[in-house]
Order: C-alpha cells, then sequence, then structure tokens
C-alpha cells in the first residue's frame, strides 16, 4: 500500500469517529427534544397559573407562561443545532464517499 493510499484511509478513519460523533450527539438532542415537545404538550393541558420546574437538584415553584416561554426557547435552540449536526453529517458522509472513490480507483 503506498504513502497515498495510506493517508485516505486516515483520513476515512477520523471521519468516520467525527461521524459516529455527530450521530451520537444527534441522538442527545433527539431525546431532549421530545422531552421539551412533552413538557409543552403537558403545559398546553394544564389549567394551572403555576407549575414545577427542575432547578438543579430542586423544584421551584413558577408562573406557567414562562415555564413556557424557556421551553419554547430551549426547543428552538435544539432544533437549530440538530439542524447543523444534520448539516454536519451529511458533509461528513459526502466527504467519507469521495474518499472511498479515490481508495477504489
Amino acid at each position: 500500500m503506498d504513502s497515498q493510499s495510506q493517508k485516505l484511509i486516515e483520513q476515512a478513519q477520523l471521519l468516520q469517529q467525527e461521524l459516529q460523533t455527530l450521530m451520537s450527539q444527534k441522538g442527545t438532542f433527539t431525546m431532549e427534544l421530545g422531552d421539551v415537545k412533552r413538557a409543552l404538550d403537558e403545559i398546553e393541558k394544564t389549567d394551572e397559573k403555576e407549575v414545577y420546574k427542575i432547578s438543579g437538584s430542586i423544584l421551584i415553584k413558577s408562573d406557567v407562561e414562562r415555564v413556557k416561554k424557556d421551553l419554547e426557547e430551549k426547543k428552538e435552540l435544539i432544533e437549530v443545532r440538530l439542524s447543523a449536526i444534520e448539516k454536519r453529517e451529511s458533509r461528513v458522509k459526502e466527504k467519507i464517499e469521495e474518499l472511498k472513490e479515490k481508495l477504489t480507483a
């Protein structure tokens, strides 16, 4: 195996590791987004003016509208992060395919 092929294999391995990291992050954010959506659904169902939210290791009584606003902001942030991860994941997959083509050529 020549040094050029070895370099391409090393690049492909690094990209594969990055892809695994991205997929792990994507899974984490997807689960977190599901939790936020479920919490927002529950807030929509309640007639209460106040709810409890977790802050660290304690529960704090909070205004429903404030908690709803916080959750909506968190949901938006997670969606932006997921979008960025998905774009990066797509680019990494393309680079891996390019390297595979170079190696088989």
